[in-house]
Parts: structure tokens; sequence; C-alpha cells
């Protein structure tokens, strides 16, 4: 794995909290719902520490004059969420960002070989230079389904510190191939597991996203 690839796991409780419910396989869907927004939420949260734009700012208190710094509007930021299973970290996320515009994606990986299938591309044809974009998938297992998208950013300008991807899961075999292509990158993630499976899914994982937040059988990505 490239060493400029740079993984961040917050050691916070209520992340390793919710990341322990969502693979308890007994865990029912609404409250996997409630652990991924969770997730989204908190890992957001992280991943905004030092990336969100700000500028200072001097108030008047009931009081008296204040400094202080508020988020710089005139910095604009795309979300990415994957479907399916990335809308399940949106819907924690979209509290701690509810002015950020959105494209959704649609990349599932299909036959032996584990090749991306976009079935939907909303992202837009050009991205503001100065824009942030936070990327949410559900899982990194090959690394497959976010080296077709990381690959799609590029050609439209997008790559290295105005890019982030949050996700539930990284699997190691997944983050080597993706270092070795993005090395720039920053992923935010709650845990990492040593491997993948025969079906290219997360071990010990946590399941298939999809089927356990909808019903809908797919694979992570």
């Amino acid at each position: 794995m490239s060493m400029s690839l740079r993984v961040v796991v917050p050691p916070h409780p209520l992340i390793g909290h919710w990341l322990t419910l969502l693979r308890d396989g007994s865990t029912p869907s609404p409250l996997f719902a409630t652990a991924m927004a969770e997730l989204g939420r908190w890992l957001t949260y992280e991943a905004l520490r030092d990336w969100l734009p700000h500028r200072p700012v001097s108030v008047i208190t009931p009081l008296g004059q204040c400094d202080g710094q508020v988020v710089d509007p005139e910095v604009p930021l795309l979300v990415i969420p994957v479907l399916r299973g990335g809308l399940g970290l949106w819907q924690g996320a979209q509290s701690v960002l509810p002015s950020a515009q959105l494209a959704h994606v649609g990349l599932e990986p299909c036959g032996p070989d584990h090749k991306p299938h976009w079935f939907l591309d909303d992202l837009p044809t050009s991205i503001d230079p100065r824009s942030g974009v936070l990327v949410f998938l559900p899982g990194l297992a090959s690394g497959s389904v976010l080296l077709a998208l990381l690959d799609r950013l590029a050609g439209l300008g997008v790559e290295g510190q105005r890019l982030r991807v949050i996700t539930t899961l990284a699997a190691s075999p997944g983050l080597k191939v993706v270092g070795e292509h993005h090395s720039q990158l920053t992923i935010y993630c709650a845990g990492i597991d040593p491997e993948v499976d025969g079906r290219h899914r997360i071990v010990p994982g946590f399941g298939e996203v999809s089927e356990r937040l909808y019903g809908i059988a797919a694979a992570t990505a």
C-alpha cells in the first residue's frame, strides 16, 4: 500500500458502538439504518475537522463585541452518496452539511471479475475548482467501485486534498488497490478488516449493506 494514502479511524467510543451494532447479525433493519446514519454523522464530523473552509468574523453579543469564525459560504461543497448503501451514511451526515450540493451515483460490482457497473451517473459535467468533494461509500471491499468513481472524478479535475471518502468499513486488500492508484486520497472509516472473501465481501464485515438496509441483494464496494 502506498504510504501516502491516509486512512483515518477515529478512536471515538460512539463510532465503535455503532459499528458493533452494524456487525451484529441479529441487529434488525431499523436499528441497522440508525447505526449507518450515526456513523455517517460522526465520521463526517471527523472528516470536516481540519478540512471545512471557514473564515473569521466579529459579532456583537448582548454584552459586547466578540471574535469568532463561521463556515465560508463562498466555498462550495459537493456530496456524492454511492447508491444504494451510501444513502444510509448520508442520512446522518445531512444534518451536519444541510447546504451541500448533492450528486448521486450508482455503481455495483458485477460478474466474476467484479467489474463496476454504472446504473446512475448524476455527476455534473463540470465541478467548481474551489469545491470540496465528499464521497459516501457504503463499504470498501475490493476497491473496484471506489476506483471507478475516483477515476471519473479525476477526469473532472477532482483529486488530492480537495477530495475525501467516508465509508463504514475498509478491507486491507481494497485499501492497497486504492492506494496504488490514488495515493493522495484521505479515507475516513469506522474500522479496517483484514480480508475479503471469494465474493469480494469484507470479512468479518457486516454482511450485505443494501440487503440489511432495504432488503435488496447487492455487493459492497
